[in-house]
């Protein structure tokens, strides 16, 4: 599989990230109403994994099990990921082992290319930090039954097609629907909120033309 794709997202990364600007294309508006983090958040780390298949590098999801009633983000695609714990020293740590305890993925296996930038989500008061890496090979996938309902390979590309990107309202309970929310279409599934966000940092990301535009307008540069 050529690692051109790869090299150039990892130096991508090591240049000013396009951040909330590109996060907020794929948020809903109330999402950054009140941003202000509160010092009860909580750290969690999460995996952006790529891996190559049928000639195209994929990125994996989990879809999370519905039945677990403490978990706000319930029936949810995402990214795998946790909280950190205190025995990770680092959320890229707490996004490895979270990665080997819902996919089965060897950490050994991964390489780590860099990290997007950190978001908070108010519903779960995490403060998330997203860290990309590949992996050189399709994995087995191996789902803890207790988390995740299924596996999902969805090629990179597939997010790049304008058509795959929609808007729609979403029940989130029977007193409460969000209008004109943004969301990736997965075949009818449906991948948003900040999973979706940072999709969207991610493909910009890969997208040569956002580190020209940051180091040319000083407005655009991350505060």
């Amino acid at each position: 599989m050529d690692l051109t794709f790869i090299q150039r997202l990892e130096k991508n990364l090591q240049h000013p990230l396009p951040g909330e600007m590109a996060q907020i294309k794929m948020a809903h508006p109330a999402r950054y109403q009140g941003r202000n983090i509160p010092p009860t958040a909580i750290l969690a780390g999460v995996l952006a994994l790529f891996f190559p298949k049928n000639g195209q590098w994929n990125l994996v999801f989990i879809e999370r099990v519905s039945h677990n009633l403490r978990d706000v983000h319930k029936g949810q695609i995402s990214f795998p990921g946790g909280r950190f714990d205190d025995g990770d020293g680092h959320s890229a740590q707490t996004a490895l082992r979270e990665a080997n305890e819902e996919v089965g993925v060897n950490p050994a296996h991964i390489t780590l290319l860099g990290a997007l930038t950190e978001l908070y989500i108010p519903v779960s008061n995490f403060q998330v930090h997203p860290h990309v890496g590949f992996m050189e090979y399709a994995p087995q996938w191996q789902p803890q039954v207790t988390e995740v309902a299924d596996i999902l390979e969805v090629p990179f590309e597939y997010f790049q097609n304008p058509a795959h990107q929609k808007m729609k309202d979403l029940v989130i309970n029977p007193n409460f629907t969000l209008t004109d929310v943004p969301y990736f279409d997965l075949g009818g599934r449906i991948l948003w909120g900040a999973t979706a966000m940072i999709v969207s940092e991610l493909m910009e990301v890969v997208d040569f033309t956002h580190t020209a535009k940051t180091q040319s307008d000083p407005t655009l540069q991350p505060s």
